[in-house]
């Protein structure tokens, strides 16, 4: 019999205050309404990927270092001549977390890596899609502490996708700030 002991920072964070901080600013009946993050999709497209094969195995090791979770290949969906590319060739890396996974990931990503990103000043709260999504595109991987510089042969970028079930942009915004993102200029209401 295994009990289930450990439970992330944010994920406590998540419980204890941030749900009671959006059920009073949005005024909703039940803690049950207020939004919560689904799931942190991680999406990398590699260049050149027609051509040489290790690039996709690169960045699905790297991918699966970075999230701690077992990155898939994304397969090409059509042939286009111009950029040699055949139907389901492999071009690139992704990897979805949900759950504990996720709510590591974001602890990592808010305390460790954007503070490592040069010249920080804050994310763009412009990213949403207009559904409570919000997009952030980190240009090098190396911001994560878990790749190894001297291992890095090819500096690439990553989009990260926080999928929450907030239906307005609005909401998905005081959410991922209640939760800690550091958006440039923070709207305190």
């Amino acid at each position: 019999m295994s009990t289930k002991t450990y439970v992330p920072r944010l994920a406590t964070k998540y419980k204890n205050d941030v749900v009671p901080a959006l059920v009073k600013k949005f005024s909703y009946k039940t803690v049950m309404q207020a939004p919560k993050l689904e799931k942190i999709c991680l999406n990398r497209g590699v260049n050149g990927a027609a051509s040489d094969k290790k690039l996709v195995d690169i960045a699905l090791d790297e991918l699966t270092t970075i999230s701690g979770q077992k990155a898939v290949a994304t397969l090409s969906k059509k042939d286009i001549s111009n950029f040699k590319l055949r139907k389901s060739m492999p071009i690139g890396a992704r990897v979805t977390l949900r759950g504990d996974k996720m709510f590591e990931f974001l602890d990592r990503l808010i305390s460790v890596a954007l503070p490592r990103v040069r010249d920080f000043k804050g994310i763009n709260d412009k990213s949403f899609d207009g559904r409570g999504n919000y997009t952030l595109g980190v240009t090098e991987q190396i911001i994560f502490p878990e790749i190894d510089i001297d291992k890095v042969n090819k500096i690439t970028g990553l989009d990260i996708t926080f999928v929450t079930t907030a239906n307005s942009d609005e909401e998905a915004y005081e959410l991922l700030r209640e939760l800690g993102m550091p958006f440039k200029n923070a709207k305190n209401n």
